[in-house]
């Protein structure tokens, strides 16, 4: 069995260099398929998943789906979006995945915009898992609990949210939670 695997890795791996494709999508990754059943018969037999995970493991660039293909092709624009180690670094964190958003939805580029909601989602959970770390100091646990609340409301709605924000930051609760803020307002 295992000298059979090998074979098929081999098979898969010399079958590809003669395809010679930058990235493997579903489309090639059939054709390849279709290329080894037609030259090997059944030796050549083997399923697109297994296909996939041999040209990984050998280093070439499989995406198998839009949501990775969003995520090679947009890399750059979501490298760094979550730093918020204070109030003003959230607000320009959320600003920034707004603005990819609605960058991506006009695109149409629609497994881009799941990713950016992802990457807020992630946001929100980390924060709510620093406000609940007791090793924290209690101001910048509050911090946190404020910015799981604003990347909360900007993923129920996008569109009110800055406005709900500026409105927020005059509240006299806010101020009184945070009044080194108090300056900037």
């Amino acid at each position: 069995m295992t000298e059979d695997l090998k074979t098929k890795k081999a098979l898969i791996l010399e079958t590809a260099r003669e395809i010679k494709v930058q990235q493997w999508t579903p489309a090639e990754i059939d054709q390849l398929r279709r290329r080894l059943l037609a030259e090997h018969g059944e030796a050549g037999k083997t399923g697109m998943e297994y296909i996939a995970d041999v040209l990984k493991d050998a280093g070439q660039k499989v995406i198998i789906n839009q949501q990775e293909e969003a995520e090679e092709q947009y890399e750059e624009e979501f490298e760094d979006l979550l730093h918020f180690k204070t109030l003003e670094d959230a607000e320009v964190s959320i600003m920034r995945l707004d603005e990819l958003m609605r960058k991506f939805r006009l695109q149409g580029e629609h497994a881009a915009v799941e990713r950016v909601l992802n990457v807020a989602r992630l946001g929100k959970r980390r924060a709510e898992m620093i406000s609940r770390n007791n090793k924290v100091e209690a101001h910048k646990r509050a911090e946190k609990v404020e910015i799981a609340g604003w990347f909360r409301i900007w993923l129920e709605t996008p569109d009110a949210f800055f406005d709900w924000l500026d409105v927020r930051k005059q509240s006299p609760e806010f101020r009184a939670k945070f009044p080194q803020l108090e300056s900037e307002v």
